[in-house]
């Protein structure tokens, strides 16, 4: 079983994930990592953290001369921005996030709450999904996390192949697929961080090159679409989640959801092993597994909780009304959600291939795989 954890605090000395299960015999380039952590740094928007952080990843322990050992692996990014023991507590509880349920249910402070329910925290885990991209890349699998809504703006796809899609993204500085877009979102974020308010949006990860079978029908918690949802769900701020045509299924007849079922003889090699689809409505799972077309997921982000003109609150102290207390924020961080999105999605992915393939080591892993492609095929 492929899985981690997480600790530290948004301003303590560091950020750690313990991961576990992951195969021996992965060469890992950690600058590899550090992009996706430089990527979950940027996009247009975010707050003056920004420009003090500087996060790279050091692989502390489960490597050696560079390569996994089967071991479990600790992956740390360091808090330039350490000062959690000089910070005062918070006297008013800001609308949107964890401090008030947290601190009546620990008895305790507003800081100790919001230092680890902060989104900080996903440094870590936008880091556990670098190290899984390593482990899909042998197999040919890429997740690709862009931005489609930001502020109630849509922002449609351009069409291509992975290569092209990616530079597109990577072109945006707002993540998405449509870069001609990006003059009007900033815009819109620009007069939003005048009117002292902050914006939300919607992200999508596709994830191609998957085989057959990823997940399994047999039981509730180990259906892939349910641990999706669930590593989705659990970022920060994320309130929807969606796979495939998601809730708009609901809203139509069977026959303009459900995707048809072709076999294509001049595709009998790739992963999806000929049998295609005309339409991808399930968004790549059926039954909560893998059906060889792409996998689809998207996630809806709320509009981040601390705001520059703060709303209503209360002292917790005298009880009487107040402005919520303000901690330095973002005005949008939905193209930096992306980055998470995709990340998470990457890791529950490669847990998934952990678990149909076996993961004791990534020659094993190939084997079984290339043996069961084989055995598919011939069935």
């Amino acid at each position: 079983m492929l899985r981690y954890w997480t600790a530290g605090e948004s301003h303590g000395q560091t950020l750690i994930a313990l991961v576990d299960g992951f195969p021996a015999g992965v060469e890992l380039d950690p600058s590899q990592i550090d992009v996706e952590l430089r990527r979950r740094q940027g996009g247009y928007g975010r707050g003056g953290r920004q420009r003090i952080e500087t996060d790279e990843v050091q692989i502390r322990t489960g490597i050696w001369h560079g390569t996994t050992l089967g071991s479990p692996l600790v992956l740390e990014v360091a808090n330039r921005d350490y000062k959690l023991e000089r910070l005062d507590d918070l006297p008013r509880p800001r609308p949107g996030h964890a401090d008030l349920t947290g601190s009546m249910k620990y008895l305790g402070s507003i800081r100790g709450i919001l230092e680890r329910s902060s989104a900080r925290e996903t440094a870590v885990r936008v880091a556990a999904g670098g190290l899984a991209k390593q482990l899909l890349a042998p197999f040919g699998i890429t997740a690709l996390g862009y931005v489609t809504e930001l502020g109630g703006e849509r922002i449609d796809p351009i069409d291509g192949d992975y290569e092209t899609l990616k530079a597109a993204r990577d072109a945006s500085e707002i993540y998405s697929l449509n870069p001609e877009k990006d003059a009007d979102i900033k815009k819109l974020i620009d007069e939003t961080r005048k009117a002292g308010d902050t914006l939300g949006g919607v992200m999508e990860v596709r994830v191609d090159g998957l085989p057959f079978g990823l997940g399994t029908h047999a039981q509730w918690d180990r259906k892939l679409d349910g641990r999706l949802a669930q590593a989705v769900m659990a970022v920060q701020a994320i309130k929807g989640v969606e796979i495939g045509m998601g809730f708009e299924a609901a809203r139509l007849p069977g026959s303009k959801v459900h995707d048809p079922i072709l076999y294509d003889e001049s595709q009998k090699d790739s992963p999806n092993m000929g049998y295609v689809r005309p339409s991808n409505n399930a968004g790549g799972l059926e039954g909560g597994m893998t059906n060889g077309m792409p996998l689809v997921v998207r996630a809806a982000k709320k509009p981040i909780s601390t705001l520059a003109k703060p709303l209503e609150s209360i002292n917790l102290d005298t009880k009487q009304p107040d402005a919520a207390s303000y901690e330095r924020s973002d005005v949008c961080a939905v193209p930096a959600a992306s980055v998470i999105v995709e990340n998470v999605v990457a890791f529950e992915i490669a847990a998934a291939l952990v678990d149909k393939f076996g993961g004791d080591s990534l020659p094993e892993m190939q084997a079984r795989y290339e043996l069961f492609q084989k055995m598919a095929r011939e069935r």
